[in-house]
């Protein structure tokens, strides 16, 4: 941490900003949230060629910076509202602007919709968002390998990033693979409830939104992805964190894992924990479970397995719970649900769950 500001700095607390790395943007904003410092009423800043100053109330005391500097000119316009009808927006126009969106490292994310005029969105978001240097419209993930559509509509347009959250670096490509903002809690619950010394294994592991948290609180992670780009990404992203000697990498589909015996844990074949990230991964083919069953089958007695499904409201817990059951009864296993909690909204009328039960 560096020293306390200066009394020049101090003459004004309302408006004193900490200086941090670029790369570090959203993470110390998020710490300073935790910490009640963060100061919502003005704006990141930039501050030299790979700085941004970050506005406090005062001085944080658990986050590094560079120096304590004193923010000048007008208070930031607060809403995306604000900064549109500073642009001369009709309320109809502003009613169709989108509603929320994602700071992603370097880049904002959001759904553009129907509303008009993107680019001078995009220019407002970019106003609003210093630590961003890009805005993406995102369209709908499609195909096999979860791909997104996005449109570059402000900024220098360049969709590769590191985001960090939690301690965690995820480098991606945002116009290539998928990174999903609402499971932010998700990827940090995996690494708080995660045994050290764990023999995981992801089933459906992306870029290492799972795997790293894992990883990184010392479990030993079998890491399962078929798409060539988030592979690339995943082996990246373990040197980037530090945790290439607990991870092991397979680009391969998981039947094809799971047939081989999980060799990569030697004598021991079978795990400890299961994660299963794919949306889809409970869906029944035929007289069984595609990817259930081979994943009960792998997992150690007592074991326990994470699954997510994208589940219509009425059937929420209900239909993941009775296919793990179902699944489990033709192995002569039995489900205890630990727990089950809802991620975020997936379509309208679709939630994103998550149960978490111990297979005996």
């Amino acid at each position: 941490m560096a020293d306390s500001p200066t009394s020049a700095e101090a003459e004004s607390t309302d408006a004193l900003a900490i200086v941090v790395a670029k790369l570090r943007a959203q993470d110390v904003i998020d710490a300073a949230q935790d910490e009640g410092v963060y100061d919502a009423d003005r704006s990141v800043t930039e501050h030299g060629a790979d700085a941004v100053a970050i506005p406090v109330t005062a001085p944080p005391e658990t986050i590094s910076y560079r120096e304590v500097v004193r923010q000048v000119g007008e208070p930031r316009l607060r809403t995306l509202e604000d900064h549109l009808r500073e642009r001369g927006w009709s309320d109809r126009e502003i009613d169709a602007a989108p509603g929320s969106w994602a700071v992603i490292g370097s880049v904002v994310l959001v759904e553009m919709g129907d509303a008009p005029r993107p680019e001078e969105i995009g220019d407002a978001l970019l106003t609003m968002h210093g630590e961003a240097d890009t805005v993406l419209s995102r369209g709908p993930i499609s195909g096999t390998h979860r791909e997104p559509d996005v449109t570059v509509v402000a900024g220098e347009g360049d969709t590769r990033t590191v985001h960090r959250e939690h301690g965690i670096e995820y480098g991606l490509d945002l116009s290539e693979v998928m990174f999903s903002p609402g499971n932010k809690a998700e990827r940090a619950r995996m690494g708080e409830i995660v045994d050290a010394d764990d023999r995981v294994l992801d089933m459906f592991a992306g870029i290492g939104y799972f795997t790293l948290p894992m990883a990184d609180a010392g479990a030993k992670v079998v890491a399962v992805e078929h798409n060539p780009t988030a592979f690339e990404f995943l082996l990246e992203n373990a040197m980037r964190n530090g945790v290439t000697d607990r991870v092991q990498a397979y680009r391969a589909d998981n039947r094809d894992v799971l047939g081989e015996g999980l060799d990569a844990f030697g004598d021991a074949p079978t795990v400890d924990r299961i994660v299963m990230g794919y949306y889809d991964a409970t869906e029944p083919d035929g007289d069984g479970y595609t990817y259930l069953d081979p994943a009960i089958a792998a997992l150690e007695p007592g074991g326990t397995i994470h699954v997510h499904e994208a589940t219509p409201e009425p059937l929420t817990f209900d239909r993941p719970i009775e296919r793990l059951e179902d699944a489990a009864s033709t192995q002569g296993r039995s489900v205890d649900v630990l727990e089950t909690h809802r991620v975020k909204g997936y379509s309208e009328g679709v939630v994103h769950v998550v149960v978490d039960a111990r297979i005996e």
